[in-house]
């Protein structure tokens, strides 16, 4: 297999996108690399059939580039089996030692209406993907879209993670979902009823070039003290590009439309909008992105966005197509949808 080459980094690229993927201490969060490799795209959600993406050869050119970290559920289909499979392949498992990479994944969701958050499940839930994963320990595992349950049921499966942990088999305990001041809440809400601190938060279409509101809230994670806070989805979901966002996507139609005209704009300035998007939100986010990648021809536009995103000429380049952009957007920009219950919007500590 021949790879597309790599656009050349800068002459101090960042510690972790190197040629090697490595990290001194295996419990520490601090070694995340700036790019996490998504899974999600391994599920039929995002494709028809997932067990015909390249994911050797997607996970294999990461790993080179320094993307040492993979996201992926439980509920994600075969995602999980899929991504283990790699990681038992003796040609990867030979070049890249369990020790240099970090496997997160997510337990609690089981289908689009189904959840369960008991201890029991849970726990099962992290087993078998120990097993799928080809792994005696998970970096991370979140419990997965909170928001769905009324805050106080999540807490017996959170606090079920933090067992785990104990145990060695977590390193660290997270939670992912939609809405910022939800998981600001449960955040706040574990520390206050478990006396725990939540490790990592994973929050998805909340930081791009049209909603940038998880930014705002980092000081009250901090606060809570969450060590991560991570960025995903900065295309949103399919909703910041040229062609429509896939069917499932819970933008409103004006939304929609504001960002089909925004698309339309930069197009006429010969830029495509997910480029645009992908580089404000890898420019201006000052942590850990996930992006998930179909292709190798994805994984490298995903790496070249990245070393774009941190050239002057380039960055000076999008300023103003970007205040463009979120002209046209109008009161568009920071719009989101519901997600979720609505008590857990009206939870109060």
């Amino acid at each position: 297999m021949s790879y597309v080459q790599l656009p050349t980094p800068p002459a101090e690229p960042l510690r972790v996108l190197g040629a090697v993927c490595s990290r001194e201490n295996t419990t520490s969060l601090d070694g995340l690399p700036p790019l996490i490799l998504g899974g999600a795209q391994f599920n039929y959600q995002y494709n028809d059939d997932p067990y015909r993406l390249p994911a050797k050869d997607i996970i294999r050119h990461c790993f080179e580039a320094g993307v040492c970290a993979i996201d992926t559920s439980a509920y994600y289909g075969p995602s999980e089996i899929l991504i283990g499979e790699v990681l038992a392949d003796p040609e990867i498992a030979a070049l890249y030692p369990r020790e240099t990479y970090y496997i997160i994944t997510k337990a609690g969701r089981i289908s689009e209406s189904t959840f369960d958050y008991s201890p029991s499940w849970m726990r099962q839930s992290v087993e078998r993907s120990l097993k799928r994963l080809h792994t005696d320990y998970l970096d991370v595992v979140y419990a997965h879209d909170v928001e769905f349950l009324a805050l106080e049921d999540t807490l017996p499966g959170i606090a079920e993670l933090f067992k785990m942990k104990e145990e060695g088999i977590i390193r660290n305990v997270g939670i992912s979902g939609y809405p910022v001041p939800v998981l600001v809440t449960l955040t706040k809400l574990v520390r206050q009823r478990l006396g725990k601190t939540i490790d990592i938060v994973l929050s998805y279409s909340n930081f791009t070039i049209q909603n940038r509101r998880l930014k705002n809230s980092l000081e009250e994670f901090y606060a809570a003290g969450v060590k991560k806070v991570l960025n995903g989805s900065p295309l949103s979901m399919s909703l910041l590009r040229s062609q429509p966002p896939h069917a499932f996507h819970p933008a409103s139609p004006d939304l929609k439309r504001r960002v089909a005209l925004a698309a339309k704009h930069t197009e006429s300035k010969n830029v495509e909008l997910a480029d645009l998007s992908m580089r404000y939100a890898l420019r201006n986010w000052q942590g850990t992105t996930v992006v998930g990648y179909s292709s190798l021809y994805e994984v490298n536009a995903g790496i070249q966005a990245y070393w774009e995103s941190q050239n002057r000429e380039i960055t000076a380049e999008d300023e103003e197509l970007v205040r463009e952009v979120h002209e046209i957007l109008g009161h568009g920009l920071d719009e989101v949808w519901t997600s979720g219950l609505k008590e857990n919007y009206e939870y109060i500590l």
